[in-house]
């Protein structure tokens, strides 16, 4: 059986029958916008063509669905592309729903709300390009892991570092360096409480940074306002700044400028 790269059987099936002229151009066009949903009759349309088109995998939201339907969902789109990446999922319905999958068909690879189901002969195409991710405070964890897990699923290679945060100063230099010396292309900041972390990182580094208000803040400020509103208000340029807790937003777009970045340098030394 050969690996899934990416691909899907019907779409090379499409752009074959085009070339052989067997369909013409519009009719190709039409099959391929069809090919772009797979719909789940009461339940879901999932868009398994975001990965070809963007290079961002679909993600389903695991919070408030039924543990049928996830099953549902799940066991269609592995069908169909291979891979499915389910967010915000709870851990007890994920040990339910590990138990009615195939272990020797499936590779499950899960954090604290975030779990990856892969067949086994999918393959990720390995991309080169490298992010960091920084978490403030342990706190933070599940949603820095987030973004690892998704920039992970689109092909780079991710540094993690947590508890840096400002109340700590000094725990921050060493994460830092590590990341300057690899080369990391871009830098996921999740930061709750002030939300001063991001800006901090902004203001000595020279990739973009994408700042995470996380939830774990309280009091005045607290569900993660107040870092939402510090990062917004940063003084800092080069950080832009993604919803509360959002951990698959802010990984997946450092993934996609550390990808795109990437292949231009790779491109340019080619030449």
């Amino acid at each position: 059986m050969t690996d899934l790269v990416r691909t899907n059987k019907t779409v090379i099936t499409i752009l074959q029958d085009l070339i052989k002229g067997k369909i013409s151009i519009d009719k190709a066009e039409n099959l391929l916008n069809q090919n772009q949903i797979l719909h789940l009759k009461d339940i879901a349309k999932i868009d398994i063509g975001r990965d070809i088109r963007k290079g961002i995998p679909e993600v389903v939201l695991g919070e408030g669905k039924e543990e049928s339907d996830l099953i549902a969902i799940i066991e269609k789109t592995l069908k169909r592309q291979g891979r499915v990446i389910v967010s915000r999922i709870n851990p007890l319905k994920l040990a339910k729903i590990k138990k009615m999958l195939d272990p020797k068909k499936i590779i499950i690879k899960s954090k604290k709300t975030v779990a990856v189901f892969r067949e086994k002969r999918y393959r990720i195409n390995i991309t080169g390009a490298k992010i960091g991710v920084l978490t403030a405070g342990t706190s933070d964890i599940s949603i820095a892991e987030e973004a690892q897990i998704i920039a992970e699923e689109m092909g780079c290679k991710v540094f993690l570092e947590v508890d840096v945060g400002v109340a700590g100063i000094h725990r921050l230099i060493p994460a830092l360096k590590k990341m300057v010396e690899s080369k990391v292309e871009a830098i996921v900041v999740v930061a709750g409480m002030e939300g001063a972390l991001p800006s901090v990182v902004t203001g000595v580094v020279s990739v973009p940074v994408i700042g995470v208000p996380a939830s774990s803040g309280y009091g005045f400020g607290k569900e993660g306002l107040a870092a939402l509103m510090a990062m917004l208000q940063s003084c800092t340029l080069g950080l832009s700044v993604v919803n509360i807790d959002n951990g698959i937003a802010g990984g997946s777009f450092a993934a996609l400028i550390a990808n795109n970045l990437h292949r231009k340098t790779e491109t340019k030394k080619n030449r």
